[in-house]
Order: C-alpha cells, then sequence, then structure tokens
C-alpha cells in the first residue's frame, strides 16, 4: 500500500527566531519511502540537520521576520498490516532492562509517575503482567476518558487528565505512559500520521497523531488509548519521554501559527481509499 504523507503549516514571526523542526518520518521508516522527504521552507534558509538524543531527525534553522511556510509532500510504502500484536508478551524485571530504557521509567514533563504510583498500584496490580497489564490500562483510559478537540490545553498532564477524565490524543496517550511507568513497565510518546484507512472516516480535520509504545519481549509495541484498536497505515514520526520532546516545531521565540494543514492519503496500487482525508485546516489536537 502506498500513503501520500503531507502538511502545509505558516507562522507569523515578528522578528528573526530560532526554530528546531521535527517534521520527517522516523529514520526507522525510510527504507520504505518512494520519494523524498524534504522539509521545504519558504522563503528558503540554511538549514542544519542532525539526530536528536531520541533518534529522531530534526532540522534547525534561523527564520526571518514575517511570513514563513513550512510544507511537504511525501509518498511511503506501507505493508497494509494493523498494529502488531502478542498476547503473551513478558514483562522485565527491571534489573533485565536494557540501560537506554530505564528513563522510560521515570518522571518527565508531562507524565507525573510519583503522584500517579498509588493509584496505579490499586487500578492494575492485580493485572497480569505483560501485554495484558498495558492492555488493562488502555481499556480503562479509553473507557473513562472524554475525547474532544474542545479540551484541548498544552499545560494538561496525566494527573490532570486522571483528574478531569478529558482530553485529545497527546493527554491519553500521557496518562498510559505514566501508567505504564508506574507499574514498572518502560513507555514511551509516539507522534506521527495515522489517516482514516481501514475505517469509518471522521468529520474532524486531519492532524497529525499520538499514541504510545510500551517495551515488552525484547522490543518496542504500539498501543493507542484513545482508539484502542490495531490501525492500519501508521507512519512514525518520532518518539522521547512524552510531547515535551517531540514538538513539531520549538521556536526560542515568538512564531504565531497561523495556518496548519495534514494529509495522510491512501494512492497509487490500491485505489484512493474512500476514508482517505485530504489538506483540512489542521485543529491543532494531537
Amino acid at each position: 500500500m502506498l500513503i501520500r504523507l503531507g502538511f502545509d503549516i505558516e507562522f507569523n514571526i515578528p522578528q528573526p527566531v530560532a526554530i528546531v523542526a521535527l517534521l520527517n518520518v522516523h529514520p526507522s521508516r525510510q527504507p520504505d519511502l518512494r520519494e523524498p522527504d524534504e522539509l521545504r521552507i519558504e522563503p528558503g534558509v540554511r538549514t542544519e540537520q542532525y539526530i536528536d538524543r531520541f533518534g529522531n531527525r530534526c532540522t534547525r534553522f534561523l527564520a526571518a521576520q514575517g511570513r514563513l511556510r513550512l510544507w511537504n509532500s511525501t509518498l511511503i510504502q506501507d505493508s497494509a498490516e494493523k498494529d502488531q500484536v502478542n498476547y503473551q508478551a513478558r514483562q522485565h524485571p527491571v534489573e533485565e532492562l536494557p540501560v537506554d530504557n530505564l528513563i522510560y521509567l521515570m518522571n518527565s514533563r508531562y507524565c507525573e509517575v510519583d503522584r500517579l504510583s498509588n493509584i496505579a498500584t490499586e487500578l492494575f496490580a492485580n493485572t497480569p503482567p505483560g501485554w495484558g497489564r498495558v492492555q488493562a490500562i488502555v481499556n480503562w483510559i479509553h473507557g473513562r476518558v472524554q475525547f474532544g478537540y474542545e479540551f484541548a490545553r498544552p499545560t494538561r498532564t496525566a494527573l490532570d487528565v486522571y483528574t478531569e477524565r478529558v482530553g485529545v490524543c497527546r493527554d491519553f496517550q500521557h496518562l498510559a505512559v505514566a501508567f505504564c511507568r508506574c507499574m514498572h513497565i518502560p513507555a514511551r510518546y509516539a507522534t506521527g500520521y495515522l489517516g482514516d484507512i481501514g475505517v469509518p472516516a471522521s468529520t474532524a480535520p486531519m492532524d497529525f497523531s499520538a499514541w504510545f509504545e510500551a517495551y515488552l519481549e525484547g522490543r518496542w509495541w504500539t498501543f493507542d488509548a484513545r482508539h484502542n484498536e490495531p490501525r492500519i497505515g501508521r507512519v512514525l514520526m518520532a518518539t522521547g519521554r512524552d510531547a515535551a520532546d517531540v514538538a513539531m516545531t520549538t521556536s526560542f521565540g515568538m512564531a504565531e501559527l497561523s495556518k496548519f494543514s495534514v494529509v495522510t492519503n491512501e494512492v497509487g496500487e490500491i485505489a484512493p481509499s474512500k476514508n482517505s482525508r485530504s489538506f483540512a485546516a489542521g485543529s491543532g489536537g494531537l
């Protein structure tokens, strides 16, 4: 299956400002690209690309005063298979975990492990360790937190989600990540493209999506506390401790968002999906 990916984002820049963008597909998906994955910047600027400490592809540049446009369109080959599952995947004792994964057991900006540990223990201590425990966490959040773009708030933490029981994609995943860490399961936040492929089309504008990954049985597995079902066509862009590590753009000064649109369409060898979605005004509801 071929998927057309793209975005078109504009900012008003009151004065020159340094920006870091995470708008390319993740290096792990580069072999699947069928067209160049290039961040296009208007007006043109000098850029520097690098891989951050979480393995994400980043672009740094200095934006001039005025209108700034960031856009891209590329084509990627996808397996057309749903997210993999392994109901028997075991949970590793902490002392056996790879050292690099220990950071994903600890507090981060949006995931207060220390403040949620007692709650998580009360809720999930009697669940089977491993896949069953992660799935129990996902089921609990999916069934008790209400999704709505009107609930978007950039400062909402996992504890806030537990208390308020509302949120957008990122909020569902932050609470799941925090609960997994409380139960000594490494968990990391993930962001990327997820179109309406193989599911009924949503009436909401297309946006980048968020999910999370849990480390079980020697590898990272995809989970999604908002949708709570294996999906087709998920394309990873970045992973980190939480959303603070994988912001699409980070500006070191003022940058006013004026346009945001995303596209994820099934194309090519398979007829375009009736559930695919085209460029539309973004909701900013990751």
